[in-house]
């Protein structure tokens, strides 16, 4: 795993319908880019050093960029089509 500020930690949930968790890698400790990491948490807002374990990857900020806009088009699409929906009945 490496990562470089201004990425994104996210651990998957280990439980099914709970979010993973998300935080952003403030400060990197090695040169290479390996763990531990500086995190502040979405959340919660905390801020704690981060030994990530198997359940977690590193996302770009590009990447995660990216995916939050595909789950706001998705989100906007299921809007439009309930509003259809109803103006219908």
């Amino acid at each position: 795993m490496k990562a470089k500020v201004g990425d994104w930690l996210v651990v998957k949930s280990p439980t099914i319908g709970q979010p993973d968790q998300r935080g952003l890698i403030l400060e990197v400790h090695s040169p290479d880019g390996s763990p531990p990491y500086v995190v502040r948490w979405l959340a919660t807002g905390r801020t704690v050093l981060a030994f990530p374990g198997s359940d977690a990857i590193v996302v770009s900020q590009e990447d995660q960029e990216a995916a939050d806009e595909r789950a706001r088009a998705r989100f906007a699409s299921v809007q439009t089509a309930i509003t259809r929906g109803k103006a219908r009945v």
